[in-house]
């Protein structure tokens, strides 16, 4: 592993779903957007729902990640997620259809707005990352 690289794992319930090297990961927390680089100091934090960026090598990587975990190591990162798809995963019409839903849970107020707001936030993480596929 080179001094500008640090080790990347993403473990969701049904998979590893990435390990590698990067040399910088970006990703939504509930303090907000964080870049992390090689050598960052060590913290954990909870995932939020948003784009994932991994920077390898050979370019950058993109994944609509949802809620969890994440550790940071000076020299590695490991991901514990909920959910974590590659755009080519994403069904771009059951997003479309969960926003809606979501949507409406959302103006009526007897619903729970929380869980339909995390809804929304997934939804819409999903369609963004279905326009660069």
């Amino acid at each position: 592993m080179a001094d500008n690289t640090m080790k990347v794992r993403i473990l969701s319930p049904e998979k590893v779903f990435y390990e590698g090297e990067v040399s910088f990961i970006e990703f939504n927390t509930t303090a907000g957007v964080r870049g992390i680089y090689p050598k960052h100091v060590p913290t954990t934090m909870v995932l939020q729902p948003g784009v994932l960026k991994l920077v390898e090598a050979d370019g950058e990587k993109q994944a609509a990640l949802h809620t969890g975990f994440v550790e940071v190591l000076p020299d590695k990162i490991t991901m514990l997620a909920e959910s974590v798809e590659w755009p080519e995963e994403i069904d771009e019409k059951r997003a479309e259809e969960a926003k809606i839903r979501a949507e409406r849970r959302i103006s009526d107020d007897t619903q729970d707005q929380n869980r339909a707001e995390l809804a929304l936030k997934r939804a819409v993480v999903r369609l963004q990352l279905c326009k660069v596929k």
